[in-house]
């Protein structure tokens, strides 16, 4: 099934009374077109505790999921939310499809229509300042670097080899800032980002470092939200 709509910055969806989501926005997604596809909302709603709905009606576990968050809601408010739904596809017993993917739905302003960013592999870690992911922390092949995301203008690129800082980037330099590392080395990039930040602020930074082509930097499949 073809997936795609003409509400390119709001997307409503009704059930009794209608809500709307603001999507978050990117440029030139990789991916425009998903098909055999359940939809999930994530609403913000400003009348409950922790401004945060989710209406997961109908979804189906074989199908590939379109995750629909409002860009206000903090990674605070929705990554709890987008964990339970991983580990309710991961843990599925019956009608599991290993070839299904997860993707978050964002506003294309490039092409005025609808990207979607893959999230399917990703290991949400919450509460957890220091990602220790391997005990392997001098691999002579493999340098790791923590990318501590705090706000759109403080990025901190901190080594796991002495936790020392090795460079200050921003959102707008990240991507230079990560084509300019050394060549001759291996990176694996650890993500580390304030749980406060908005869910725009995520998907910014993710779209970003998707446009990494470097074959000397991989990212991380666990990233640590604080």
């Amino acid at each position: 099934m073809k997936y795609l709509s003409l509400l390119l910055l709001l997307l409503t969806f009704s059930c009794n009374n209608e809500k709307t989501i603001l999507l978050p926005e990117i440029e030139n997604a990789e991916i425009t077109e998903v098909h055999d596809i359940s939809p999930i909302y994530i609403f913000y709603d400003e009348s409950r505790t922790d401004s945060l709905e989710l209406n997961r009606n109908n979804i189906i576990s074989t199908t590939n999921w379109l995750v629909n968050i409002d860009k206000r809601l903090t990674l605070g408010q929705v990554i709890p939310k987008i964990v339970v739904l991983q580990e309710k596809k991961r843990n599925a017993e019956v009608h599991k499809n290993e070839n299904s993917k997860n993707y978050f739905t964002c506003n294309d302003t490039s092409i005025q229509n609808l990207g979607f960013l893959e999230f399917t592999k990703i290991i949400y870690k919450m509460n957890s300042i220091l990602p220790n992911v391997s005990s392997d922390y001098y691999n002579s092949k493999e340098k790791r670097i923590i990318l501590d995301f705090r706000t759109p203008n403080d990025i901190k690129f901190v080594t796991l080899y002495n936790d020392s800082i090795i460079k200050k980037s921003t959102i707008k330099t990240l991507k230079n800032d990560l084509e300019l590392l050394p060549k001759e080395t291996v990176y694996d990039l650890v993500l580390s980002i304030n749980d406060q930040l908005t869910f725009q602020d995520y998907i910014t930074f993710k779209s970003t470092l998707s446009k990494i082509k470097s074959p000397n930097v991989t990212i991380n499949e666990n990233e640590f939200i604080y």
